[in-house]
């Protein structure tokens, strides 16, 4: 069974989206991997089928009601087998705890995921108790829902999965496979606007070339990201 991703959302029409484009696309075409997205509003209440209310307590903006989002999510569970532990239900919000590549990794490694896409100011927190949702966060910003989070949190799995990508060592020397960033990466021509290629890149010595790499990458993960160098030294020891 190929890894499967189930999305939730009161925009259906913005999938597949960049999903369906490049290498990802070709993989879906060739079924590595499979999309189900299924509109909440289909669970709305009344003629207008609405999905939402105002803040209790009071406040701008409206809610995602717990009722319809847990109908979408249980009628999801029923009908693409996205139940249990083993296929996590997701809910992209910026309150979540960040995204990061070890969370990716486990992701892509599972049968895949359910994802809630919220709108509004966000989903009433009984539906995220009540069925269990994990809250996932993609970085310390706010969109106007969750369909973009939910596009990169796929993105970012799916071409970890066997025989997405053309060269099966790529995912391995990319940012944040040690808490570093990528060591920077040059193609032809040799001179670009006075801008040459490093010359131990050209020089043919592997060994060199790996050494060098790895000091790029510490230098830029030290002047960049200091968390992540500091997860780096401490991994090391």
């Amino acid at each position: 069974m190929s890894w499967s991703a189930t999305v939730l959302t009161l925009f259906p029409e913005m999938f597949p989206g960049p999903l369906g484009l490049s290498l990802l696309g070709k993989a879906l075409q060739k079924n590595l991997w499979s999309l189900q997205v299924r509109d909440i509003r289909e669970h709305g209440l009344g003629k207008h089928r609405t999905v939402d209310d105002t803040p209790a307590g009071g406040g701008p903006g409206m809610v995602m009601r717990a009722d319809v989002a847990s109908a979408a999510i249980d009628a999801a569970r029923s009908v693409c087998g996205a139940a249990g532990p083993e296929r996590p239900s997701i809910y992209l919000s910026p309150r979540g705890k960040p995204l990061t590549q070890a969370r990716v990794r486990a992701l892509a490694e599972g049968p895949g995921v359910l994802l809630l896409c919220g709108r509004f100011e966000g989903l009433d927190a009984r539906a995220i108790e009540a069925r269990g949702l994990e809250e996932i966060s993609i970085g310390d910003f706010v969109l106007a829902g969750g369909e973009i989070a939910a596009m990169a949190l796929i993105e970012a799995a799916v071409r970890l999965i066997p025989g997405v990508l053309g060269a099966a060592e790529s995912p391995a020397e990319e940012s944040f496979s040690e808490n570093l960033l990528e060591y920077p990466q040059y193609t032809r021509p040799q001179s670009f606007e006075g801008w040459d290629i490093p010359a131990v890149l050209s020089g043919g010595n592997h060994k060199e070339i790996a050494r060098w790499r790895r000091a790029e990458a510490e230098k830029l993960t030290k002047e960049r990201r200091p968390d992540l160098f500091a997860l780096y030294e401490k991994q090391k020891h």
